[in-house]
């Protein structure tokens, strides 16, 4: 970000557009506001009610709806929201006319002082690990800050920073990689990298990888960059084009000795746990290195460890009825969650799957559908695809188009000892406004069982 542009705009009050009306350009717009900037919000679609009365409140004038062109074209520089692509016509002609456009994840970051910053991204189990780290973190009484992708943007976390904050702990997405400037987090977390919103990249891998390692390429020799050994993608790039920052390649197998995880000094179990799976002892890993590189002392990272009980929508235990165990994970909208979903039980499966598919691979889920799915209910507009790939795969294949139907067929098929799961593969916009409105359907269906 440049400091001598917002010195100059402030002086001369040269407006700052802010593209997006969401969480991300709320929060830019409340810290805008706070730096007294000249500040204009404007989104191509409409804003939730909720946001509208921020800003009102805020005294910020914006528009929905549509961009004003000559407005927006007018500023001295824009901050962009996650969500916009750069191929939006609006991106295209302000780039056109050399207009500075600074991601709203860039804007917050800068006001985060000498408070030590973790960014943690991924195409999978991002959350749960930023979460985790953060709660680990709090053990130690310090003030610690968790946000970005997850809750509040971190502008708006800026705006509320009325105690001394020692950890900001970001989770980061490509989106909002993609428009970062200078960046450069003290350590850095990179958990895998495999197919996601391709849309927004061309269909191209390589170019969604290389967002990803955005996250890494501002990072100065003193920093520290947390990988997975064994994502190809990942080392591909690093291999492309490698970064300054101290590199810790982590793996399960590497820490694991007869029964426990060890980690610069510090051992704990899996039974330490109360998140499932493999993947996520993979994130503990993680979490504790970056506990480690932090100077944070044993006995505070396993009260840590012991004490997560995960992110809702991610695994997330409903409850038992009758011995069946009944388990959110909503937010697995690619092969690749699913994949680790599937893994982590350890009952016959009755699978919920289901929603807009984009343009998913299933050939990797197969095996563990033949060994573990012994039913398969869709959630979703149009299940043409998972037909043609699931049906051969299983004796009961039957189609649904609410949470509530879902859960009743499901639990048809459930007997004492099975879970329940759903872990839909799709996004959710078919039948519910996000994947947390699908979750939240379905805990209620299940609650009134």
């Amino acid at each position: 970000m440049d400091w001598e542009l917002l010195e100059t705009s402030q002086h001369e009050k040269l407006p700052v557009i802010i593209l997006g009306g969401g969480e991300s350009g709320v929060g830019a717009a409340m810290l805008a506001k706070f730096m007294d900037l000249d500040i204009f919000v404007s989104d191509f679609g409409s804003i939730q009610e909720k946001y509208k009365e921020e800003l009102t409140e805020l005294g910020v004038p914006f528009e929905e709806n549509g961009h004003t062109e000559e407005r927006i074209l007018a500023a001295s520089c824009i901050i962009k929201s996650p969500g916009i692509p750069e191929k939006a016509p609006i991106i295209q002609k302000a780039r056109a006319k050399k207009i500075p456009i600074f991601s709203e994840l860039e804007w917050g970051a800068m006001f985060m002082g000498y408070s030590k910053t973790i960014a943690v991204t991924g195409s999978n189990v991002k959350t749960t690990t930023t979460s985790l780290i953060g709660h680990i973190l709090k053990q130690t009484g310090d003030v610690v800050k968790v946000c970005g992708n997850i809750g509040d943007s971190a502008s708006r976390i800026i705006t509320r920073d009325e105690e001394e904050t020692s950890y900001f702990v970001l989770e980061v997405s490509s989106f909002q990689l993609d428009d970062i400037d200078v960046f450069m987090p003290d350590i850095a977390v990179l958990l895998n990298i495999t197919p996601d919103h391709l849309d927004r990249y061309d269909y191209s891998l390589d170019k969604y990888a290389k967002a990803k390692m955005r996250i890494a390429e501002n990072q100065r020799k003193d920093h520290h960059f947390i990988i997975n050994e064994h994502d190809e993608q990942t080392q591909k790039q690093l291999t492309e084009k490698p970064v300054a920052s101290q590199i810790h390649r982590m793996s399960v197998a590497k820490y694991l000795k007869n029964g426990k995880i060890t980690v610069d000094g510090f051992s704990f179990k899996s039974t330490d746990l109360k998140i499932k799976g493999s993947h996520n002892l993979f994130n503990a890993i993680c979490a504790v290195k970056v506990a480690k590189l932090l100077g944070i002392n044993n006995k505070n990272i396993l009260k840590g460890l012991q004490t997560f009980e995960g992110e809702p929508h991610r695994l997330e235990f409903v409850r038992t009825i009758k011995g069946v165990e009944y388990i959110n994970d909503t937010k697995a909208t690619n092969v690749d969650a699913v994949f680790y979903a599937l893994d982590a039980m350890e009952k016959p499966i009755v699978w919920i799957i289901g929603g807009i598919d984009k343009g998913n691979d299933y050939e990797p889920l197969m095996d563990l559908v033949e060994e573990k799915v012994k039913a398969i209910v869709c959630l979703g507009a149009d299940n043409t695809k998972l037909l043609e790939a699931f049906s051969s795969k299983v004796k009961v294949f039957e189609e649904t188009q609410n949470a509530v139907d879902a859960v009743n067929v499901a639990t048809k098929y459930a007997e004492r000892g099975d879970v329940v799961l759903l872990s839909p593969a799709c996004s959710s916009f078919d039948l519910f406004k996000n994947y947390k409105e699908r979750g939240d359907r379905f805990k209620e269906a299940v609650k009134a069982l």
